[in-house]
C-alpha cells in the first residue's frame, strides 16, 4: 500500500485532549476561551474534551467566583500500553526544555 504525502501528514503527534490537558497543567485559571485559542480549537470542542477528561478521571474543576478553577489529577494513564509514568511525570517531561535548550 503506497502512502501519499497528504495521508501522512493528517495525524499529529498529541491528540486534542492533550493538548487541552497541557494547558491547563500549564495554567489552572485559564479560560476556556483562551485554551481553544492556543490548541486552534472550538470552545465548544475544548468544553467536550475538559468534559471528557473530568468522566476519565484525569481533570477536575472547581468554581472560583465567575471563573472554574481545573486541577489535574495524577494517576496511571487509562490504556495498560501506556503504564508507567504518571499523567504528572508525563506532562512535566512535556514541558520542560531539554538541557541543551537555548
Amino acid at each position: 500500500m503506497e502512502r501519499t504525502a497528504e495521508a501522512s501528514r493528517q495525524w499529529t503527534f498529541l491528540t486534542n485532549h492533550a493538548r487541552v490537558l497541557i494547558q491547563i497543567y500549564r495554567d489552572p485559571g485559564i479560560r476556556v476561551r483562551d485554551i481553544a485559542a492556543r490548541c486552534l480549537l472550538t470552545e465548544r470542542a475544548v468544553q467536550r474534551i475538559i468534559s471528557d477528561l473530568e468522566d476519565a478521571g484525569y481533570l477536575s474543576h472547581e468554581r472560583v467566583g465567575r471563573t472554574n478553577h481545573y486541577h489535574v489529577i495524577d494517576g496511571q494513564l487509562r490504556h495498560p500500553a501506556d503504564a508507567g509514568p504518571t499523567i504528572a511525570e508525563l506532562l512535566s517531561a512535556l514541558l520542560t526544555p531539554p538541557p541543551d535548550a537555548p
